[in-house]
């Protein structure tokens, strides 16, 4: 894989020629051959730069088979990269509430979920994702009930993701947000950042804050992919 334009470059290390080293020595080696055909499948999508990260998706993975979930939400589903990933590393009876509104994505990688044999564990709903969480936390016995959270949506909508998720989340369940070093451009002046970019690089720095100072998680922020912060529930 080359990585020749600064627009498609996603990696936060300090050159695009040292995260390519990482991708190919560490991370491509070990991606299993049904991830890789759907990120190749998504290279293909206009919108190919928003998919989640291979390298960050390798720590999820990690993350997964420490933990072994078997209940778990995805929020952000895009043409299936990470909820493979998931389904993948969940054990056999485990179960994933994925929901997007955009279920054209998703049917770019549903014949390479279905060719994996994970189906089954996966509800896709198409929806807004806080009308799905606000109908989950309806019926109590779904509260404190899922092991796993993924977040890579909307940004705007982070900090409501979050208060709903630690409702629905046991103690010591897991949630991981994408994107909250939003391409580096946390640390730019807002003149030096992209138009498009820059409503949500307001409202990551500000979710960022947000989980610094909230004491019901344990948090760490790991500078893979486009950041990830990984949560846990105390």
């Amino acid at each position: 894989m080359e990585l020749h334009s600064d627009s498609l470059y996603k990696g936060l290390l300090q050159s695009p020629e040292l995260y390519e080293y990482i991708l190919e020595t560490a991370v491509y080696p070990r991606e299993p051959e049904l991830l890789k055909e759907i990120r190749i499948i998504t290279e293909n999508h206009p919108l190919s730069i928003i998919a989640s990260a291979p390298d960050s998706g390798q720590l999820i993975s990690l993350l997964l088979k420490l933990i072994n979930p078997k209940k778990t939400i995805e929020i952000g589903v895009f043409t299936g990269y990470s909820l493979l990933l998931t389904a993948l590393a969940i054990p056999r009876d485990g179960k994933i509430t994925a929901i997007d509104l955009n279920r054209d994505a998703y049917e770019m990688g549903l014949p390479v979920i279905k060719k994996a044999g994970v189906e089954h564990k996966i509800n896709f709903i198409q929806s807004l994702a806080l009308t799905v969480l606000d109908e989950l936390l309806e019926d109590h016995e779904n509260r404190g009930s899922f092991d796993f959270a993924f977040v890579d949506a909307d940004k705007v909508n982070y900090q409501k993701y979050h208060e709903r998720l630690w409702k629905l989340l046991k103690v010591g369940g897991i949630i991981v947000y994408d994107n909250t070093l939003w391409f580096g451009t946390v640390v730019m002046p807002e003149v030096s950042v992209m138009e498009e970019r820059r409503e949500d690089r307001l409202h990551i720095i500000e979710f960022n804050r947000f989980l610094a100072a909230d004491d019901r998680f344990q948090i760490s922020q790991v500078p893979l992919g486009d950041g990830i912060t990984i949560c846990r529930r105390l």
